[in-house]
């Protein structure tokens, strides 16, 4: 697989398109980008399972892009289980030992290694998923009508 370009995509954007597109075919998952599980975090995709587990995927476009997120143990704490999504050229030795590996392109994935299960406690989990479910309708509501946002009716 290689990262196909798409002038209106970023290379990060690419891969996250891959992996929704996997996880929600193949998995089952619903799948939402770019979501804020609290406020000064923001994953690059949050999936959840059919059996409500909650997965999140960080992709990496580059070393450069790798190495410059020194923050993403912050969001061990938000996921069952956590995920590097790489192209197959990524260096993927740089990557922590302890956490999932999907291989991805702009138009599908394949999980290599799965990252180790540490559940979430139950208030957690169930505060995230209305969360994640408000985040969803929103995002498709602002699809549906993109002058709500202009005007304050979704936020």
């Amino acid at each position: 697989m290689t990262l196909q370009t798409d002038p209106l995509l970023m290379p990060g954007q690419l891969l996250a398109r891959g992996v929704c597109r996997h996880l929600s075919g193949a998995h089952g998952f619903a799948v939402v980008e770019e979501f804020v599980p609290e406020r000064g975090k923001r994953v690059d995709v949050m999936a959840l399972g059919p059996k409500g587990e909650i997965w999140v995927i960080e992709c990496k476009s580059s070393r450069a892009d790798f190495m410059s997120d020194g923050k993403w143990q912050g969001y061990l704490d938000w996921c069952d289980r956590y995920f590097w999504a790489v192209d197959e050229a990524f260096p993927t030795d740089l990557l922590p030992e302890g956490t999932g590996l999907i291989i991805a392109d702009a138009y599908d994935a394949e999980i290599l290694r799965m990252g180790p299960e540490s559940k979430l406690a139950g208030a957690r989990r169930n505060a995230l998923i209305r969360r994640f479910a408000i985040h969803a309708a929103r995002r498709l509501q602002a699809l549906r009508d993109p002058g709500a946002i202009l005007d304050g009716r979704i936020g």
